[in-house]
């Protein structure tokens, strides 16, 4: 008997939006089957269908042979499912052992019974957590096993994992893939969503794959290529390797000396970092989140004052400077998160409007012809799936709207590019796209400073690599001088890799 049947599954949002179309696929009891499709493709939907977040406009979905109805996430962790969703949802001034004692409370579990449950939990699957310690002391991976061990306490037959090694070490990886085979021994069902095909391919005994809010077909992954995959999501072919010629590395274009600058709590999270940017390639900054590389970008593009230190852009020092003035400089900034580049309730150009006002501004007055046709431009230009100009960017797919916010930074033609994460959590389709556009950026003689947790997105677009760990650089040099096991070791701080 299957752990979990999709029969005919469809979801119309009020606004006309079909986001399932006929769903209808089985997960097979203690099997780990991956979940793969483009943005918007309707994987997520589907999921919270699952865990009962979201009710759906037709169809059935039966766990473990009996059809349910689920009135909220409650009903569906009483039928034994677990969900862990990319943001965790733990109270960091909280123990461990609160947290988990808090989630436990709506079954009727005690703190004691919650003690006992999480000791026999971690013996058995040979993963260990700090309950005494507070959670947002705690490393990512840490706090990711935090909430793994939460859904089985709640005694979860079914797990599900949304895109769970996105912030994760290549050590903290194999880590949890050591621990997801352990768990599919004891009988689990595991649903493993991701964007990246290297880890369905190591973890995954099935996948299926979504296009559009259709199933284009679920195979056995030993018998399936990552090529194939990419093709069934995008439905087309997918370059994996991209084309690029060698670098041509100029004059120095930016560069930062001795940088010190705080974190939010006023910890130092940048430490007597040193850089140096050319024209004509890619610096890639690689590192785990939380080790300095958001407030070192912060500060370079002037949203955080650095305490010691200087940023030269062209010879001039930043510090100081608002980044409306680097920004006249010729300095793009792509930021990680798309929410911190468009404002979602805005259309198209209005979004345009945001960074580039200026150019269409005359005596005081905003030219909205001019906007809307240099939009419509950026649409076409950089291939953009877009009803209209007026509609607002969140009903764009994450793809779309990360082109969007890269096409209207460069089609302005900075001479420096600032792109932290630029291809996080995207699909194949898009992420090479957006590769492609760094790669020719660089090759116009643009200089590229890259920041990226994606390892393969390191190494495949940088000239140069930097390695952030504890706000230190600890490693720099051309790529050819990195492999990924030696990155993965020094992201972890084992400089000695």
């Amino acid at each position: 008997m299957p752990a979990i049947s999709f029969e005919d599954v469809y979801k119309i949002y009020p606004d006309g939006n079909i986001a399932l179309k006929g769903v209808s696929f089985q997960v097979e009891e203690g099997e780990i089957h991956g979940l793969l499709g483009e943005n918007g493709a309707g994987k997520t939907t589907l999921m919270r269908i699952l865990y009962g977040e979201i009710k759906p406009s037709s169809g059935a979905i039966r766990v473990f042979g009996k059809k349910m109805k689920f009135d909220g996430p409650w009903d569906a962790i009483r039928m034994g499912i677990g969900m862990v969703y990319q943001k965790f949802s733990l109270i960091g001034g909280f123990t461990v052992l609160e947290n988990l004692s808090l989630s436990a409370l709506p079954l009727g579990l005690q703190r004691e019974d919650v003690l006992h449950r999480v000791e026999d939990i971690m013996e058995e699957i040979g993963m260990k957590i700090p309950l005494q310690e507070k959670v947002d002391l705690l490393p990512v991976g840490v706090r990711q096993r935090v909430e793994i061990i939460k859904a089985l306490v709640r005694d979860a037959k079914i797990l599900i994992l949304d895109e769970p090694t996105s912030v994760l070490t290549p050590l903290e990886v194999k880590e949890l893939f050591r621990v997801l085979k352990k768990l599919k021994e004891k009988g689990l069902t595991i649903i493993f969503i991701t964007h990246k095909l290297r880890e369905v391919k190591a973890i995954t005994d099935r996948v299926t794959v979504l296009r559009k809010g259709r199933v284009i077909g679920t195979r056995v992954t030993n018998e399936v290529s990552e090529l194939e995959l990419a093709r069934m999501m995008v439905g087309r072919e997918v370059l994996f390797k991209l084309e690029r010629r060698r670098a041509e590395p100029r004059e120095e274009a930016l560069v930062v000396k001795e940088l010190w600058v705080r974190a939010d709590n006023g910890l130092w999270a940048v430490k007597g970092v040193n850089l140096r940017l050319r024209y004509g390639e890619i610096l890639g900054i690689a590192g785990v989140q939380g080790n300095g590389q958001k407030e070192l970008i912060e500060a370079i593009v002037g949203i955080r004052k650095p305490e010691r230190g200087s940023i030269k852009l062209k010879g001039r020092n930043l510090v100081g400077m608002d980044p409306s003035q680097i920004y006249k400089m010729g300095l793009a900034y792509i930021p990680d998160l798309r929410s911190t580049g468009l404002v979602m309730g805005m259309d198209l150009v209005g979004n345009l409007l945001l960074t580039r006002i200026d150019e269409f501004t005359i005596k005081s007055v905003v030219s909205w012809k001019g906007a809307t046709s240099e939009t419509k431009n950026i649409i076409d230009r950089f291939s953009i799936v877009a009803d209209s100009v007026k509609k607002p960017i969140e009903r764009l797919s994450g793809g779309n709207q990360q082109k969007f916010l890269l096409a209207r930074e460069i089609s302005r033609g900075p001479d420096i590019i600032v792109a932290s994460e630029p291809t996080h959590g995207l699909d194949v389709g898009a992420t090479e796209y957006i590769r492609k556009q760094l790669i020719d950026l660089r090759d116009s003689g643009k200089a590229v400073l890259l920041v990226s947790t994606d390892l393969d997105e390191i190494m495949q677009l940088s000239d140069r690599i930097a390695v952030m760990y504890e706000g230190k650089v600890v490693a720099e040099g051309p790529a050819e001088n990195f492999t990924l096991d030696r990155l993965g070791l020094l992201m972890g701080g084992i400089v000695g890799g």
